[in-house]
């Protein structure tokens, strides 16, 4: 399999908030890269040919603050309806650029290319064919193949170029092509050189109007794959914006943590010049979302607090070099404290101080239940594991499986907090809570000697808080100090949905990078069941502790071939206890065979009113009727022994 090596850097800072400067491309008027603010985009899930259905669905995305408006072309006949639809918008007043997003068919995107102001490629179905065939390459048939992909390709190019049309090299986890498949394996590296392919063909005619983007429905896959990018353009001198969205996330509030999370953590390293987030609901519902996670970096580089630097390249001469690497997740090497650590799942801590004061303690909203006809506690998969209190005394006996923490005195040597931990009323374990400032403290090298039942709580008050946290692991890691860490971070007076989104693009980059053992949202003004399921959501999105059933589910658009959002509820309303489950809904063939690697299972529209299922890659059973298919896929998945009966 084909390895590539790369420099260490793939953003400008990781300690102070900068964007990363790329070249600025002109998507009719729009400005996208360079220092221009982030641009926000949705797409339609009308039927194309359905000129005002259409026509009325952008407006409201426009309304709702779409900066780019992108609509399906899957055949020359969209195509060529595209240029009644923008005639339509701009004598209702409306002049936001178009996109038209294409997949098998060039004759449609040559077509598109003439008329509206952007097209979006995928270069894994654009102009090779997908059959999950292993086929053994030398150098001369790949070279071959690349000599029939250009001349696919070229076309194209000539024409954007000679329209001022400006193209987004789409690269998609879920529809890699065989032949990237068979040379760099599923990998974020197959990803960016799948996309590297298609810019080396624009460059040799001097075409420079690119935005790139790699979007997958993992979060790990997506973010390793956005800095592999990074990296080897400037291995070949170059700079162009990206889109960033993880795509299938999903709905509701798994599918905005999830999006949170992997565009977040770019947003954080300053990459990324465009976003769309992709939830399986209307569009004008993800424009809000995209705006509030925009709007987190607005005033940053002025908010933000002075962060110990760090050299992030290698050299001859430097000795400072990243004890971790960005692009290829490993969790931190930890020694156990208790149920802490080492190769544990991280764990829950939520804050019942509030709750202590002013009315008594329940513990079902935090996932557990007390039967008093068993004499035993029910446990769910989202139960927390930590629960911090005024005292260690409650009127009942809690679950065995649950600790509760009470906070200590001020640390005399350290600035820091210190929290008793106790388990049937005996102390089992500390921890000990402390910031950036502490970590720099002389004194701090005390940590080494500290008793080995101690776990560190790092928190931070930075507006750039996820890179102070960061820089924390770093230098524990150069201490070579092995305690577990449990990350915390406070948010005040927000509602439950800001805060899934920004603890979200908080905590997310942290685990994603191997880095934590434990989550502590700290949220006063919201109720502590919506605090440990955020948690809780974080850890999935991050694939750190499966909780859960997870749904890979496409946001629609004008080739769905069945009600998404109906279906998705449908599916859930009937799996959703199934933990670790991944099954994918795709509206139609274009990611869903890729995106079913992902999948345990999948559910795809190949007909209208006809549904594919999948067990992983392979075909179970085509074109089943809609309305028994969600049947189904139950009865496969009882058949491969993952269903589990509710209670």
């Amino acid at each position: 399999m084909k390895q590539l090596t790369l420099p260490a850097a793939y953003c400008t800072s990781l300690t102070s908030y900068c964007r990363y400067i790329t070249r600025e491309v002109n998507v009719g008027g729009l400005i996208i890269g360079g220092k221009y603010p982030i641009r926000i985009q949705s797409m339609t899930t009308t039927d194309t040919m359905n000129t005002l259905a259409t026509v009325e669905q952008s407006i409201r995305m426009i309304e709702s603050g779409c900066e780019l408006v992108r609509i399906t072309a899957p055949s020359i006949n969209e195509a060529r309806n595209l240029e009644i639809i923008k005639k339509e918008l701009h004598r209702r007043g409306y002049k936001v650029p178009l996109v038209a997003d294409i997949h098998f068919t060039p004759n449609a995107a040559e077509m598109a290319a003439r008329i509206v102001e952007k097209v979006r490629v995928n270069p894994g179905n654009y102009a090779d064919k997908k059959k999950f065939e292993n086929i053994e390459y030398n150098d001369n048939t790949y070279n071959s193949e690349l000599e029939r992909i250009r001349e696919r390709f070229t076309p194209l190019v000539k024409i954007c170029k000679e329209y001022g049309t400006a193209m987004r090299i789409g690269t998609n986890h879920g529809s890699l092509s065989d032949r990237i498949l068979s040379r760099y394996g599923d990998t974020p590296l197959g990803m960016v050189e799948s996309a590297m392919e298609f810019i080396r063909i624009c460059e040799e005619i001097n075409f420079h109007n690119i935005v790139l983007s790699m979007k997958a429905s993992n979060t790990r896959v997506m973010v390793q794959a956005y800095r592999l990018l990074v990296m080897k353009m400037q291995e070949e001198g170059m700079n162009y914006p990206l889109h960033l969205g993880v795509t299938e996330a999903g709905d509701g509030e798994d599918g905005r943590i999830k999006s949170a999370v992997g565009i977040g953590t770019l947003l954080e390293d300053g990459l990324g010049d465009t976003i769309r987030v992709s939830l399986t609901e209307d569009p004008e519902f993800e424009l809000p979302v995209a705006k509030a996670l925009v709007e987190r970096y607005t005033n940053r580089h002025k908010l933000q607090k002075q962060i110990p630097a760090i050299e992030i390249s290698a050299s001859e001469n430097n000795s400072e070099i990243l004890p971790y690497n960005p692009c290829d997740y490993l969790r931190r090497e930890t020694k156990p404290v208790v149920n802490i650590g080492n190769h544990k799942v991280p764990v829950v801590v939520v804050d019942l101080t509030k709750e202590n004061n002013i009315k008594p303690i329940s513990l079902i909203p935090l996932g557990y239940k007390y039967s008093e006809k068993l004499d035993k506690w029910n446990i769910k998969d989202q139960a927390c594991d930590y629960i911090l209190l005024h005292g260690p005394e409650l009127n009942f006996e809690i679950p065995g499986t649950l600790r509760s923490a009470i906070q200590n005195d001020i640390n005399e040597n350290i600035d820091s907090s210190v929290y008793s931990i106790y388990a049937s009323g005996k102390l089992q374990m500390r921890f000990l809570e402390l910031d950036i400032h502490a970590l720099f403290d002389k004194n701090f090298q005390l940590i080494k000697s500290i008793d080995e039942n101690v776990v560190l709580i790092i928190k931070t008050s930075n507006a750039h808080g996820m890179s102070e946290q960061r820089r924390i692991f770093i230098e524990l890691m150069r201490m070579k100090i092995q305690s577990p860490v449990i990350v915390k971070r406070s948010y005040s007076l927000v509602d439950a949905e800001e805060l899934a989104l920004n603890a979200a693009a908080d905590f997310g980059g942290l685990f994603l990078d191997g880095f934590g053992d434990g989550i502590w949202i700290d949220a006063p003004s919201c109720e502590p069941e919506k605090v440990n399921r955020i948690a809780f959501g974080i850890l999935q999105a991050t694939r750190t502790r499966i909780s859960k059933t997870e749904y890979i589910s496409c946001p629609s658009c004008g080739r769905t071939l069945f009600d998404l959002q109906e279906t998705t509820a449908k599916i859930r309303s009937q799996t959703s206890h199934l933990k670790g489950v991944k099954i994918g809904i795709m509206g139609c063939i274009v990611n869903g065979p890729g995106e079913m690697a992902d999948a345990d299972y999948g559910y795809v529209g190949t007909g209208v009113g006809k549904i594919t299922l999948y067990k992983g890659r392979e075909v179970v059973k085509k074109n089943i009727d809609s309305a028994s298919a969600v049947n189904a896929l139950i009865e496969l998945i009882k058949k491969n022994g993952d269903w589990v009966e509710t209670n």
